[in-house]
């Protein structure tokens, strides 16, 4: 029995096993949320058996729930709430199926490059501060960050000498990076 825990991780579980190997990345499956966890979120697969150890067998990491920020899971999803969610991995140490719920939905940041350009004057909100510069939101679930060089015509060394959050400021998309999905911004090339 120890050389089959040895080859199956931390659960010895037969029942278990035996569903995990019938699960393919790519899938789609469904359950419902049993536990949020700051780590992340225990799913009880429809199909799926009781896990031995954890509240399910399935496991959504946390930057898996959503393609927007956000400060705790249970902004994106509640215990007893059904999902439907890709499966990206099989974890055999864990005995469990690693799933992601943003994979379902549309990325915002794809859709943004597609009609936005660089060279485009939008407008945000400052939503947080950072040592070289301003995050703003430009769109639901966008942000661009605004480097401390892009923030003011002066010369200033921390970005409270500019912006503020919650700030409506005008800015202009200097950067649209697909790969990396990040955009880049300037508050000082914007019109007036």
């Amino acid at each position: 029995m120890a050389e089959a825990d040895d080859e199956r991780g931390a659960v010895g579980s037969p029942e278990l096993w035996e569903f995990l190997e019938s699960v393919h990345p790519g899938e789609m499956r469904s359950g419902l949320v049993a536990a949020i966890e700051r780590f992340g979120v225990f799913v009880a697969l429809d199909d799926g058996p009781d896990h031995p150890i954890f509240p399910g067998a399935g496991f959504i990491t946390i930057p898996e729930l959503s393609w927007r920020r956000f400060d705790s899971a249970s902004e994106i999803v509640e215990v007893g709430q059904r999902v439907t969610c890709e499966v990206l991995q099989i974890d055999t140490y864990h005995g469990e199926v690693r799933l992601s719920l943003r994979a379902t939905q549309p990325d915002p940041f794809q859709e943004f490059a597609r009609n936005h350009e660089t060279g485009q004057v939008l407008q945000g909100a400052v939503t947080k501060l950072v040592p070289f510069g301003a995050f703003v939101r430009v769109r639901d679930g966008i942000e661009g960050l605004v480097h401390l060089s892009e923030l003011s015509w002066t010369d200033i060394e921390a970005p409270e000498q500019a912006v503020r959050p919650g700030e409506q400021v005008t800015v202009v998309v200097t950067e649209i990076d697909l790969d990396r999905r990040r955009l880049a911004l300037s508050r000082k090339r914007a019109p007036g």
